[in-house]
């Protein structure tokens, strides 16, 4: 069974387990990067799923591109064959497209996120 990480860091994640679960799809739920990049290293998902956020300060501005980075380094190395699906905002989109430049990315969906286009990223 397909292995699908949701890394909810905010209220504002849609919950797709029903989608998921219709789907076949084993979901493993994380509150936060760091937990789930400890987890991919034991058991790699098929899928990620997580919220973008553009670094506009000095916490990711620098170095980093958006609150992904790290997690996506991580997947090269542990599961290179990840599918990753992003949410943003309308106003962050513009910045997935830098991300992509260096991560190629199966989706980016725009907030608020319809389950008919998450089915069809999940079934592509």
């Amino acid at each position: 069974m397909p292995l699908i990480y949701s890394i909810i860091e905010s209220a504002g994640h849609p919950n797709f387990s029903s989608l998921y679960s219709r789907l076949n799809l084993e979901e493993q739920r994380f509150s936060s990067m760091r937990k789930a990049m400890s987890m991919m290293k034991k058991q790699p998902p098929d899928y990620v799923v997580a919220e973008f956020i553009y670094g506009y300060s000095n916490n990711y501005a620098g170095v980093n591109i958006s609150n992904l980075d790290v997690m996506l380094y991580s997947l090269q190395k542990y599961a290179p064959r990840c599918r990753v699906i992003v949410f943003c905002g309308k106003g962050e989109k513009q910045y997935t497209e830098k991300l992509q430049g260096i991560f190629p990315l199966h989706g980016v969906l725009i907030r608020p996120v319809q389950e008919q286009d998450m089915k069809a990223l999940l079934e592509t």
